[in-house]
């Protein structure tokens, strides 16, 4: 979640005027700053959160393995004070997912002992996380629904077709191992997926970037329900 709510909210005149009560609250509840380089995690699946962590700018990314070992990614995020681990926070359950730097970055380290105490004595702050919480979960539910009924050459080109419509909050990968993992399949079935839509020429690629060749056309394909098997 972002410390700056976002204007789409019903809250968000609400939220505003409380902002700088929101960012004094932090403030009063960070205990160190910290920094971390490329590589190194913020948070780690299956670990015990006693702090969050706000980052007001860099790269991180974020994925989660299973006992298999099979990682499942689910973005790159190019963070504006984005905060991790609000979700543990409230819930008290050791941490969902890891969260990795993507380059070296510096974080806020907040305490959940202060907040929590902070927050009982101004409950109208639980309206930033409520907020918040509710936008990344549409967001989160929206991105698992699409990959897991989706075929993954559909997938592939719905992503580049949100992402020639607007920004979003999630980027994807240099690495197509990584890309293949943010699909929730293998690098060689993404390169099948990738090598059929280039055959079809509804995607170029330039080194390792892949961009719409025919906006119209990937619309076209988008649409017909008959190309989807």
């Amino acid at each position: 979640m972002q410390v700056q709510p976002h204007e789409n909210t019903r809250f968000y005149r609400y939220l505003t005027t409380h902002l700088p009560l929101f960012k004094k609250a932090l403030a009063d509840c960070c205990v160190a700053q910290r920094r971390f380089a490329a590589g190194e995690s913020l948070l780690t699946q299956g670990q015990q959160v006693d702090h969050l962590y706000i980052v007001s700018v860099g790269r991180v990314s974020m994925n989660i393995t299973v006992a298999s070992g099979k990682r499942f990614q689910l973005g790159e995020a190019q963070c504006d004070d984005h905060i991790f681990g609000e979700m543990e926070f409230f819930t008290q359950t050791v941490c969902q997912w890891n969260v990795v730097a993507e380059e070296e970055i510096d974080v806020s380290v907040i305490s959940a002992a202060r907040l929590s105490q902070t927050m009982i004595h101004h409950p109208q702050l639980t309206m930033f996380f409520a907020c918040a919480l509710a936008e990344d979960y549409q967001d989160s539910l929206d991105i698992y629904t699409q990959r897991l009924l989706r075929p993954i050459m559909y997938n592939i080109a719905h992503d580049l077709w949100i992402r020639h419509q607007s920004n979003v909050a999630l980027g994807g990968f240099e690495r197509v191992t990584s890309e293949a993992e943010r699909f929730g399949t293998t690098s060689r079935v993404y390169r099948r997926a990738v090598k059929a839509l280039l055959e079809r020429g509804l995607v170029e690629k330039h080194d390792n970037h892949l961009t719409i060749s025919d906006p119209l056309k990937l619309k076209a394909f988008l649409d017909d329900k008959i190309n989807l098997e």
